[in-house]
């Protein structure tokens, strides 16, 4: 089963500005099943896969409840500077993107980022090699945590930092070098989250209104 969507957009490495040749078409998108159809045994699905290869999408009321626990990758659709379709309840929910930034993301980003360290440091002691494309994403998820916790918006286009992270990604930086500059930016991001304005949750009174909103229009 499939609805028509609400929002959709690029994301992964041609949303951060890091796109190379045969990079792929990630999507990701935000549908609104119809109000009356959660009245029934048979709920309508909470995601559904496509229609385009490389794409996923969440039903509106999942989406909030997974924005809300700060999901990086969720986020990173409301910031992201790839839109291929907006709705009225599209754009709806990314005016009200701010209500879903919290000091959540302190832990999101930093967990994400620390567990990408952790496997790519598992490989390189079981097999010697470095998996490198998995620690460029680490170092931009540092970045991009910290970015959030000092400015309130979501960092998505990485492409003034292209160069280095791709220098990265293709093997050209030594393991101690990365070693250190991961270390460096989670020293930041703690610094980040000690004087970051964000409040202490979502604004769920603001994202309620939101979801009630969608679904009488919907109804």
């Amino acid at each position: 089963m499939t609805f028509p969507l609400a929002l959709s957009v690029v994301v992964g490495s041609r949303a951060y500005g890091l796109s190379v040749d045969g990079s792929d078409h990630d999507r990701r998108g935000v549908f609104v099943a119809p109000t009356r159809s959660f009245w029934s045994l048979d709920k309508p699905p909470t995601h559904f896969d496509g229609p385009l290869d490389e794409q996923f999408n969440w039903e509106f009321e999942r989406f909030c409840t997974l924005a809300t626990q700060a999901n990086p990758t969720v986020l990173e659709v409301l910031w992201s500077p790839i839109v291929e379709t907006v709705t009225p309840d599209g754009a709806a929910l990314i005016g009200a993107r701010q209500a879903f930034l919290s000091r959540r993301v302190f832990a999101t980003y930093g967990n994400y980022a620390r567990d990408q360290l952790a496997k790519v440091e598992a490989r390189r002691a079981r097999t010697g090699e470095t998996n490198h494309k998995q620690a460029m994403h680490m170092i931009r998820l540092l970045i991009a945590g910290a970015h959030v916790l000092r400015t309130g918006d979501v960092l998505v286009d990485v492409g003034a930092l292209r160069d280095r992270l791709l220098s990265v990604r293709r093997g050209e930086v030594g393991w101690d070098e990365i070693s250190a500059w991961s270390s460096a930016l989670l020293a930041d991001l703690d610094d980040a989250a000690r004087g970051t304005a964000l409040p202490d949750g979502p604004d769920r009174e603001g994202i309620n209104r939101l979801l009630s909103a969608t679904r009488e229009r919907n109804l």
